[in-house]
C-alpha cells in the first residue's frame, strides 16, 4: 500500500514538473522560430546545390576530355590547351608556408594565452585584439604583405627585388600565414578551454609538472578541437585570392615549366589557383571554351580543399577514438 502510494506521488511530481517545464499553451513563437531555420537551411543547400550542379555540368565533360594535361599543362591563351599545373604548384607551397609558421604560432599562442597567461588586462586586451583580427577582410592582409613582405623584406630573397620586385611565392605563403593566425589562435583556444579542469588537477594530484600535464592531458583531449580548426582555416587560406594580387601573383604563365617539389621556387614569381579561376572567369564566354576551363579549376581546387577538410576529419576521429 505504501509502495503504490510513493509510485503515484513520484508520477504525478513527474507530470506536474513536465507540465510546468514545457507549459500548456501552444508554442506558437517558437514553432515559427523552428520553421524559419528549416527555410534558411533549405535555400542555402538549394543555392549551394544550384552552384555545385552548374561547376560539375561544365567541367566533368572538359576535365573528362583534358585528362591530365589540363593537371601538368601551364596556362595559354587557348582553352583547349590551357593548364592549371602552376597554379597548384604555388598552391602547394602557399599549403607548405601556412601550415609550418601558422599552425606552430598560433596554437603555441593558444597554449600560453589559456595556460600560463594571467587573467589581466593587458591578457584580455590582446585576446580583444586578436578576435577582432580574426574578422579583418582580407584585402587588409595584402596590403600588409606588400608593405612588410614585399617591399621591406624583398620577398625574403635579397635580390628578388632586381627581378620581379619581391612578389616571390615565400612573401605570398608568410601573407596567408598571417591572415589565418587568428583563426588558429582562436579555434585552439577554444579546444583547449573545452578541458575539463578535473582532468588538469588528476595530473597534477600525481605530481606532474604543468607542462607534463598539458603534454600529457591538455593537448591530447584537445587535438580534434585543435586539428578541425587550424586544418579548416587552411582550407580558407588556399581559397584566397585577393591578398594575392596584392602581393603581386602572376595572373598568366610563369614560363618554362619546373617540378613541384622545387624550394627554389619560393623566391621566384608565383601563382595560385584562385587567381588562375579568376583570370579564366574575365576569358570571354563566346570564345572558345573557357567557361568549361574555369569549371574544371574550380573542380580541381575544391578536390583540393576537401582533401584538406578529409585530413582533418580523419585527424579529429583518430584522436577522439585515443581520448575515448
Amino acid at each position: 500500500m505504501k509502495l503504490t502510494t510513493l509510485n503515484n506521488g513520484a508520477e504525478y511530481a513527474r507530470n506536474r514538473t513536465a507540465q510546468d517545464l514545457h507549459g500548456s499553451k501552444f508554442d506558437y513563437s517558437g514553432i515559427i522560430f523552428r520553421i524559419s531555420l528549416l527555410i534558411g537551411l533549405g535555400l542555402g543547400i538549394l543555392i549551394l546545390g544550384a552552384v555545385l550542379w552548374d561547376v560539375i555540368g561544365d567541367g566533368t565533360g572538359y576535365l573528362f576530355n583534358r585528362g591530365w594535361d589540363f593537371i601538368t599543362g601551364n596556362a595559354s591563351s587557348r582553352a583547349s590547351s590551357y593548364g592549371i599545373f602552376e597554379g597548384l604548384r604555388g598552391t602547394f607551397w602557399i599549403g607548405v608556408f601556412v601550415i609550418v609558421f601558422s599552425f606552430p604560432l598560433g596554437i603555441g599562442a593558444a597554449i600560453y594565452l589559456e595556460e600560463y597567461a594571467r587573467d589581466t588586462r593587458l591578457t584580455r586586451f590582446i585576446e580583444l585584439n586578436i578576435r577582432n583580427l580574426a574578422g579583418v577582410p582580407s584585402v587588409v592582409y595584402g596590403v600588409l604583405g606588400l608593405a612588410i613582405f614585399v617591399r621591406a623584406l624583398d620577398g625574403f630573397y635579397p635580390n628578388s627585388i632586381e627581378k620581379h620586385l619581391g612578389s616571390t611565392t615565400a612573401a605570398a605563403g608568410s601573407t596567408l600565414a598571417i591572415l589565418v593566425l587568428p583563426i588558429v589562435i582562436i579555434t585552439a583556444a577554444e579546444a583547449i578551454r573545452a578541458v575539463p579542469q578535473s582532468l588538469r588537477e588528476g595530473g597534477f594530484g600525481v605530481g606532474a609538472t604543468k607542462w607534463e600535464v598539458i603534454r600529457h592531458h591538455v593537448l591530447p583531449y584537445a587535438a580534434p578541437g585543435i586539428f578541425t580548426g587550424t586544418l579548416l582555416s587552411l582550407a580558407r587560406a588556399l581559397g584566397e585570392a585577393a591578398p594575392l594580387i596584392l602581393v603581386g601573383g602572376v595572373l598568366g604563365s610563369l614560363g618554362p615549366k619546373s617540378s613541384l617539389f622545387e624550394i627554389e621556387q619560393l623566391g621566384e614569381r608565383f601563382t595560385a589557383m584562385p587567381l588562375m579561376i579568376t583570370q579564366l572567369a574575365k576569358k570571354p564566354a563566346f570564345i572558345g571554351d573557357w567557361n568549361s576551363a574555369t569549371a574544371g579549376a574550380i573542380l580541381v581546387l575544391l578536390v583540393v580543399v576537401i582533401f584538406a577538410n578529409l585530413v582533418a576529419i580523419l585527424l579529429r576521429n583518430h584522436y577522439e577514438k585515443k581520448r575515448s
